[in-house]
């Protein structure tokens, strides 16, 4: 996926390619989110795992983590985007969105929807045909949130932990 990095809000933010070092503060930001923790989250909070989910998210092309700087450089969100050719609706490529985070000082104030609008954006640049995303069950305003920005609960998801 050919992304590059770009200005928010009138240059307030900057998004880009999440790098390594962004890894501990992008886990911070996800672990502050009561239903971002994994399951089994106890405290304390091993740095491999995320590293190895990192390594495997750069080094793929399909996958895209941002990192969204605020204007003091500090992490402000991260959402990741994934490209998935598909041959259900005619063969369209999709973008999944997953893990869409703005850091709770900064709620409310329209990076969430610039982020999301930029990732539309940036997936009909990369040849999407359709954008996808799951939002869990318990997080009535992230819905009204998204139909805001003119997507539809079209779907049912299911999960199923496998460790």
């Amino acid at each position: 996926m050919e992304i590059l990095p770009a200005s928010l809000l009138d240059g307030s933010f900057l998004i880009r390619r999440a790098e390594r070092g962004d890894v501990g503060p992008i886990a911070d930001l996800l672990m502050a989110d009561d239903l971002g923790a994994p399951p089994d989250s106890s405290g304390d909070r091993p740095m491999e795992p995320y590293l190895r989910a990192y390594e495997a998210i750069a080094a793929d092309p399909a996958h895209f983590l941002a990192a969204v700087e605020d204007p003091a450089g500090q992490l402000a969100g991260t959402m990741q985007l994934t490209l998935i050719p598909c041959l259900a609706s005619g063969g369209a490529t999709r973008l999944q969105l997953e893990a869409v985070h703005v850091r709770g000082d900064l709620r409310s104030r329209g990076l969430g929807a610039a982020m999301v609008n930029w990732a539309v954006a940036e997936g009909r640049r990369n040849g999407a045909e359709l954008l996808q995303l799951t939002s869990n069950a318990r997080r009535s305003a992230a819905h009204r949130f998204y139909q805001r920005l003119g997507f539809e609960a079209s779907h049912i998801g299911f999960k199923r932990y496998l460790a």
